[in-house]
């Protein structure tokens, strides 16, 4: 990935405001279990920095996925893995299909306003009996004249407390689970759309994450994503960046928390020595180091053929994989060398070990990962090799 001084600008600008606007308030927004997601996706849109790779007639930038990476990988720099998770739901998860596929009239409708920051987004994928096996989701949108009407439950919806709209993923027909289901941008404050609660969560505390209820929601046809029955390859396509943008975004903020624990192992003495000079420290941190490094070249690789627009399941779900594997081995580690300090919710190692858990399960588990790629290997029974992938 060769980065220009147009990307070094933006990284610049983008680490300007991380460290005014986000930094100095997220031990606030982590005690609160909430952040102010209107005002400061204003400002980040004023700033240009929610439609990067979006439609220009939009009010994006038109730039290439290379932009959407720089972004995300310098949002770890953020002391928290919820805020830059809300960010990337706003841009890599609940539009890239809108911005793709949707028509004029709803691109101008939620399109725009997302990348404007006057609207929040949420992506509606997820059930209580439908996570990875996003083929058996029972969420329905039924015809009704112009109008479809939606009933169902979702859950585990990031931004589902303060959202303005909602991309949903809705069984409209009866037909092929592949070819039954249609995205479509529903308003959260449309009747007979409830925000049931706001779920209390392990980590990514200031995230709010909701369960949704839908009770006869009429929305009128023209709010859905392209063609009907196409949703779920629409989702399957959006998982990638969203894939894309889970490994990208833990590129920093796992090189912070080494840093971290390098200054604190080098100040924290024990047996008349620092810690950090145990050679299974130093030489830990060492290969944990070179595995962040190893996860960039395979990201950045995956992003390269992305924008050179090849397929890039196989290298997205790989690098995904990698993310939540590496997330959790270098979490722990750091952690046992801060000791006991390292059980304290007051350390950033412990914050940091408690949000990068759900890089193994949200946007596909990793036995869902796995799954992929032995498909396209073709070392699962009945299957050729890269068939049914």
């Amino acid at each position: 990935m060769l980065f220009t001084a147009d990307h070094d600008e933006a990284r610049r600008a983008l680490q300007k405001f991380i460290a005014a606007e986000i930094n100095p308030h997220v031990d606030e927004w982590e005690d609160a279990g909430i952040f102010p997601a209107h005002e400061l996706f204003k400002k980040l849109g004023s700033l240009g920095f929610l439609g990067l790779n979006k439609p220009v007639d939009y009010g994006g930038q038109g730039l290439d996925y290379s932009y959407a990476l720089m972004m995300a990988e310098e949002l770890g720099a953020i002391r928290c893995g919820a805020i830059p998770m809300a960010i990337g739901v706003q841009t890599d998860m609940a539009t890239p299909a809108l911005a793709r596929f949707g028509s004029d009239e709803v691109r101008k409708e939620f399109l725009a306003p997302a990348i404007a920051g006057d609207y929040v987004a949420c992506i509606g994928v997820s059930e209580p009996g439908a996570g990875s096996d996003v083929a058996s989701i029972k969420t329905a949108a039924r015809s009704d004249g112009d109008d479809y009407v939606i009933n169902g439950g979702k859950m585990w919806i990031t931004n589902g407390a303060q959202a303005d709209f909602i991309c949903l993923l809705a069984n409209t027909s009866d037909g092929p689970v592949h070819r039954n289901k249609s995205l479509i941008c529903v308003p959260m404050k449309t009747k007979g759309v409830q925000v049931a609660r706001k779920l209390d969560k392990m980590g990514m505390r200031s995230s709010d994450t909701a369960q949704i209820f839908f009770d006869d929601v009429r929305v009128p046809k023209r709010n859905r994503i392209g063609a009907e029955g196409e949703g779920f390859t629409y989702q399957m396509m959006q998982f990638q960046e969203e894939r894309l943008w889970a490994a990208a975004a833990c590129l920093k903020a796992h090189e912070v928390i080494i840093d971290e624990t390098i200054e604190y192992t080098r100040n924290r003495k024990a047996f008349g020595r620092s810690i950090l000079d145990n050679q299974v420290v130093h030489f830990k941190l060492a290969e944990m180091q070179t595995e962040v490094e190893l996860l960039r070249a395979l990201t950045y690789r995956a992003a390269e053929a992305l924008i050179a627009g090849e397929d890039v399941t196989r290298l997205a779900t790989m690098a995904k994989l990698k993310a939540g594997r590496l997330g959790r081995e270098l979490t722990d580690a750091c952690l046992q060398y801060w000791g006991g300090m390292g059980f304290m919710n007051e350390t950033p190692v412990s914050r940091a070990y408690r949000d990068t858990r759900l890089a193994s399960i949200g946007g596909g588990a990793d036995e869902v990962m796995l799954t992929i790629l032995c498909k396209m290997m073709g070392t699962l029974p009945g299957l050729a090799k890269r068939g049914d992938a």
